[in-house]
């Protein structure tokens, strides 16, 4: 990313939330494009949180252009097993041992665990600080860094502990995809397919068309990928900031999927993966209710096949294993387990309207 070969932002758009709205920025050589976020750091104390795969690849690079302000640096470890409140204290450590004030602004620059530990340290220190998300895998530019949703797992169940707190800005550059490993990319797909699914089949049927343009990195396709998605998310925060309603459809596949990576052990299945897996089980039981044909669920298998996903979950887990873990989902309410199924493509639902049957029997069938 150097200056010689900056290019403009591609897309913005904005996450409107009143006071706390904020922009998203897509493009490519983003860093070098100051202005868009060095403006959003109210302080001259920053602490930058990042890990030891990002660090080596671009962390200088922020660095050299935060050169007028006080930084500090934490460098995680690399993994979802490590998204726990042992290393956020870590993060707090070097915050209350630099004397950071509540004007400090910490700056996420990684994955979706990267960023989801560094906005809730954000939200818990001094009862609440600025975060900037810089993402840098897909999954986590279309997904995780917008939003506000932040938090760490517990070996009882996946994000259980975390607060809703906005970042200030997001960066989302394409440019950093070059270095994603084949298969965070595809996990990344997972979460723009769902999209499609969700509430947008033309989006759906254009992802069916480029999917070879996605997984060879194109700069266009992947740039307008990330813009649509983003783009849904920001619609459907905009309506309910802290999931009291129509927020939970973006969860589509997720508490299947998180039951999948508590049980297999955090970072065994990539989020994506158990996404997809989970979203293929959500697809099926919705035929079972009726409201998807065969020919649907062909469809939906297709694109998860086509993106490199798999569509069937661990052939090990029964049926009793994934009740133990839905147990504890945040979608359960009143002891009923609502779940996002489709009543169509493109059209999901939440509900706990559902024969106790037909879910047993999705979860007893891994083919």
């Amino acid at each position: 990313m150097s200056e010689q070969n900056a290019s403009p932002i591609r897309h913005t758009l904005t996450v409107p939330l009143a006071d706390r709205s904020y922009d998203i920025h897509i493009g490519r050589d983003l860093f070098e494009q100051t202005a868009l976020w060095t403006s959003a750091i109210r302080s001259k104390q920053v602490l930058v949180v990042t890990n030891d795969t990002i660090a080596p690849l671009y962390l200088d690079q922020l660095l050299s252009h935060l050169q007028d302000f006080n930084v500090d640096t934490v460098i995680l470890p690399d993994g979802e097993k490590y998204k726990n409140l042992d290393q956020i204290n870590s993060i707090f450590d070097v915050l209350l041992e630099k004397a950071h004030n509540r004007t400090t602004t910490l700056i996420a620059l990684g994955g979706g665990v990267v960023g989801d530990m560094t906005g809730f340290a954000a939200a818990c220190y001094q009862r609440g600080v600025d975060f900037l998300q810089i993402p840098t895998t897909l999954l986590s530019q279309v997904d995780s860094s917008v939003g506000g949703k932040t938090g760490v797992n517990h070996p009882l169940g996946k994000n259980m502990i975390g607060a809703f707190h906005q970042p200030k800005v997001v960066l989302a550059d394409v440019g950093v995809l070059d270095t994603l490993p084949e298969r965070e990319l595809s996990a990344g797909l997972a979460e723009v397919i769902k999209y499609g699914l969700i509430c947008d089949l033309d989006f759906l049927a254009w992802l069916e068309d480029n999917m070879a343009l996605l997984r060879e990195r194109d700069e266009a396709a992947l740039g307008y990928a990330i813009f649509r998605s983003c783009q849904v998310k920001a619609e459907i925060v905009a309506q309910d900031e802290k999931e009291g309603g129509v927020r939970a459809l973006l969860n589509l596949g997720h508490t299947f999927g998180h039951a999948i990576e508590a049980h297999q052990g955090y970072g065994n299945w990539l989020h994506g993966e158990a996404v997809a897996a989970g979203t293929m089980m959500a697809t099926r039981m919705s035929a079972l209710l009726g409201w998807l044909s065969a020919e649907d669920v062909a469809r939906v298998e297709a694109i998860f096949v086509a993106a490199g996903l798999p569509v069937n979950p661990p052939e090990t887990m029964t049926g009793s294993d994934f009740m133990r873990w839905m147990a504890v989902d945040k979608k359960v309410m009143h002891g009923q387990l609502r779940l996002i199924l489709l009543k169509g493509l493109g059209q999901a639902v939440i509900t706990a309207d559902y024969p106790a049957d037909v879910l047993e029997t999705t979860l007893a069938s891994n083919a």
